[in-house]
């Protein structure tokens, strides 16, 4: 066995915990120092107390805090592109559906939601609107979420109807 090569063993090293325990165990230090021993770590004595060293929970609290607002952020944005006070104009149909939209009156979403609550006619019917016009004019508007006259509602496409 090689010489000097083994660090200094301590039989009666002391080792202290925060709380004020101490106990003696073998070591190759004279003093050990802890946060936690089985006197104070809340699996052993039951209290609801978060043992954190390095600031790890802060950490994770905050990030769940970020995600949160973020969250919020996301549902309002989502819920004004729902919003029927909107103009014609961020549904981006084109120059030309847009004027002729803007010809008959009709300005916001809410607008256009009533007209074709009268009927598809009562679009298809305006100059320089045609079919193509009203399809996409549809296609935009559900995928902004709205629902539009004449669209089967939830529980009809779940099935409800094929069990008659």
């Amino acid at each position: 066995m090689k010489k000097d090569i083994h660090p200094e063993y301590y039989p009666q090293a002391q080792v202290v915990c925060a709380c004020g325990n101490t106990w003696t165990v073998g070591a190759t230090v004279p003093t050990i120092r802890t946060d936690v021993c089985n006197k104070c770590h809340p699996f052993f004595t039951g209290e609801q107390r978060i043992v954190d060293a390095e600031g790890q929970v802060d950490r994770f609290i905050s990030r769940l805090r970020r995600r949160d607002e973020m969250l919020v952020e996301q549902r309002s944005r989502r819920e004004s592109a729902r919003s029927p006070e909107q103009p014609i104009g961020v549904l981006e149909l084109g120059s030309r559906p847009e004027k002729a939209l803007a010809d008959a009156g009709l300005q916001t979403i809410g607008d256009v939601l009533a007209k074709l609550a009268e009927g598809d006619e009562t679009l298809t019917d305006l100059r320089g609107f045609g079919l193509k016009s009203l399809a996409d004019l549809k296609k935009k508007l559900r995928a902004r979420g709205f629902v539009l006259p004449g669209d089967q509602s939830p529980t009809a496409e779940s099935g409800e109807e094929s069990e008659a």
